[in-house]
């Protein structure tokens, strides 16, 4: 960064106030009307420059370097930035609006003490107002701010009402859906919970049979061995050891031997 542009940093022009050389409000020892202009136009040109030419980083770190709040500087850069998108390029200062700078005078020297400075200034698209404020004779806070029209304020705050009430009822409806969808969950728990049920079932079938099968052959057992104990006692036999059943047949209410 070239040395100039510390040269047109605050401090230089804080200097050059002497310059104009106005009758000073004694009263209110408040700065004139040409002094605030003068210096607003210098903060201005200074700023505009300083963003054109890309060199914010180097210029906040040489007034770091001379004992100044930089961060001032960086609030200053990106206000005029974000401004620069709706009203263009910087072109000149209409007018001083607002001025309440208190001044303080050394050796003849004319230096801003505290209070604002506001000015309107001319862009390519819109105009704007860049409000300086000082304290304790440093700058505190420099901002600019777009002009816009009546009709581009309405149009502003419509999209944001839209957009507000938009997100709103997005937000509803995806809400709405989610609980939608606790309709989903018994069904899907009790997909899930079908297969082991079937499973259980078909296990119990299959068993089913075995079952039975070993119920009617411990039945079948326990007749063959009544019937045989029969037989062997209508026969005047000792025991049914020799006897040999091999099927059982049912003939009415009577029993036949095969």
């Amino acid at each position: 960064m070239k040395k100039w542009l510390l040269i047109l940093g605050m401090i230089t022009c804080m200097i050059g106030l002497t310059a104009c050389g106005q009758q000073k409000e004694d009263d209110l020892n408040l700065m004139t009307t040409e002094e605030a202009e003068y210096l607003a136009q210098s903060c201005v040109e200074l700023i505009n420059q300083v963003v054109n030419q890309q060199g914010e980083k180097d210029y906040v770190a040489m007034v770091e370097q001379s004992g100044m709040d930089g961060t001032v500087f960086e609030n200053a850069f990106a206000s005029w930035k974000s401004a620069s998108e709706d009203m263009g390029s910087y072109v000149e200062i209409i007018e001083v609006t607002s001025n309440t700078m208190v001044i303080d005078v050394y050796q003849g020297v004319t230096y801003p003490s505290e209070g604002v400075i506001t000015v309107k200034i001319k862009g390519e698209e819109r105009d704007a107002t860049v409000e300086i404020v000082f304290e304790d004779e440093m700058p505190s806070s420099i901002t600019t701010n777009v002009e816009y029209t009546f009709g581009e304020k309405m149009e502003k705050a419509g999209l944001n009402t839209l957009l507000g009430m938009g997100t709103v009822f997005v937000v509803l409806i995806l809400i709405s859906a989610i609980i939608s969808c606790f309709n989903l969950i018994p069904k899907i728990e009790a997909k899930f919970t079908k297969k082991p049920a079937q499973e259980t079932r078909k296990a119990a079938v299959v068993s089913a049979p075995a079952q039975e099968a070993e119920e009617e052959l411990s039945d079948d057992l326990e007749l063959v061995a009544v019937i045989s104990a029969a037989i062997a006692a209508s026969e005047g036999a000792a025991s049914a050891d020799g006897y040999v059943v091999r099927s059982i047949k049912r003939a009415g209410n009577k029993w036949q031997r095969a």
